[in-house]
C-alpha cells in the first residue's frame, strides 16, 4: 500500500495494478468539496491508519464525472467490506456517488442471473449530517432508517450483507467532544465490522 496526497491530506490508497491480496475494507468517499470538509476529513484521518483500509475519493479521482468502471469494479472485487462515506445532501447522497453506483453496479456483475461480484460482501453506509439526530424525526415517516432504505434495498438486491449505518450528526455545530466520540465510534465499527 502506498500513501498519496489527495485533497490536501494523506490518505492510504493503492495502485490497482499492485493488488496482491484481498482488501478488507474499501471506503468509497464522496464529498463534493473535500478540501472544505472538517468532519469527513477527520473521519478519514482517524481510520486511514488502519492497514486494512483503502480509500478512494471519488471527487478527486473523477472531477469530470467520467468514472473508470473497470478500475472501480476491480477495487470492489478485492474488498470484503464496502463503505460508502459522504455528507448528506438534501436527504440523499452527492450526485457523483449516485452515478458511481449506477455505473459500477452493472447488470451481470453486481446483480442478475449468475452475478456474484457483490454476493456476501458487507455494505456499510457512513454519513454525516448538518442536523442533529432530532432533525430527522419529522414527517409521516420519521427516523433515519427511511433515508437508508435505497442503499439498504440496493445491498439486498445485490446479495450483500447490510450493516447498520454509522451516522455522525451535527457536523456543523456539534460540540467537539460529541464529534470526537462519533468519529471514534466510526473507527471502532470499522475495526470490528466482522462482528456486526
Amino acid at each position: 500500500m502506498k500513501t498519496i496526497l489527495y485533497a490536501g491530506w494523506p490518505l492510504s490508497l493503492i495502485d490497482l495494478t499492485d493488488i496482491l491480496e484481498v482488501i478488507l475494507i474499501l471506503i468509497i468517499y464522496a464529498h463534493p468539496y473535500p478540501k472544505k470538509s472538517l468532519v469527513n476529513r477527520a473521519m478519514l484521518e482517524r481510520v486511514s491508519s488502519n492497514p486494512d483500509i483503502v480509500i478512494r475519493s471519488l471527487y478527486d479521482l473523477y472531477p469530470d464525472f467520467n468514472i473508470d468502471v473497470e478500475a472501480e469494479q476491480k477495487a470492489v472485487d478485492q474488498a470484503q467490506l464496502l463503505v460508502l462515506q459522504h455528507p448528506m445532501y438534501w436527504y440523499s447522497s452527492p450526485p457523483l456517488l449516485k452515478l458511481w453506483i449506477d455505473k459500477v453496479f452493472t447488470h451481470g456483475w453486481a446483480y442478475g442471473k449468475g452475478s456474484v461480484a457483490l454476493k456476501d460482501k458487507s455494505l456499510l453506509w457512513a454519513v454525516t449530517t448538518g442536523g442533529e439526530h432530532d432533525h430527522f424525526q419529522i414527517g409521516n415517516h420519521p427516523g433515519f432508517s427511511v433515508l437508508a432504505q435505497p442503499l439498504h434495498a440496493t445491498a439486498i438486491y445485490c446479495s450483500m450483507r447490510w450493516l447498520n449505518p454509522v451516522v455522525v450528526h451535527g457536523a456543523y455545530a456539534a460540540a467537539p467532544d460529541s464529534l470526537h466520540s462519533q468519529i471514534e465510534h466510526y473507527y471502532a465499527r470499522l475495526a470490528s465490522w466482522k462482528e456486526d
